[in-house]
């Protein structure tokens, strides 16, 4: 969770895809103000939760994503993203290898509240 990248430098996304391993992984690319531009490479299905006091933006880069909220399910594809409201219960689940942008605050935790 670590912020990978500093103001100023060029973030660099194929690299850390290429070498991730995991099926679940999320890397912190550059703090933006008090929130965080976060990489989510998604494999499997992640649990239910949700985050109290913190909205999240799910945008796809490559893959498919399913969110299955207490709203109703999203399915996204490449190119697409959906907010997910503060205080809703959502899961991510990813069939295939999903690489995942993501804009959160700072603080938030990922596994939920």
């Amino acid at each position: 969770m670590d912020i990978k990248y500093d103001y100023l430098e060029v973030i660099k996304a194929p690299e850390i895809i290429e070498n991730c391993k995991e099926k679940w992984f999320n890397q912190t690319l550059c703090k933006v103000n008090s929130s965080v531009l976060r990489l989510g490479i998604f494999e499997g299905e992640f649990h239910m939760h949700k985050h109290g006091n913190d909205d999240e933006v799910f945008f796809v880069l490559d893959g498919e994503l399913l969110m299955e909220t207490e709203k109703g399910n999203f399915k996204l594809e490449k190119y697409e993203g959906i907010c997910i409201p503060k205080g809703t219960m959502h899961r991510p689940i990813a069939n295939n290898k999903t690489v995942v942008l993501m804009i959160e605050n700072e603080g938030i935790k990922p596994i939920g509240d």
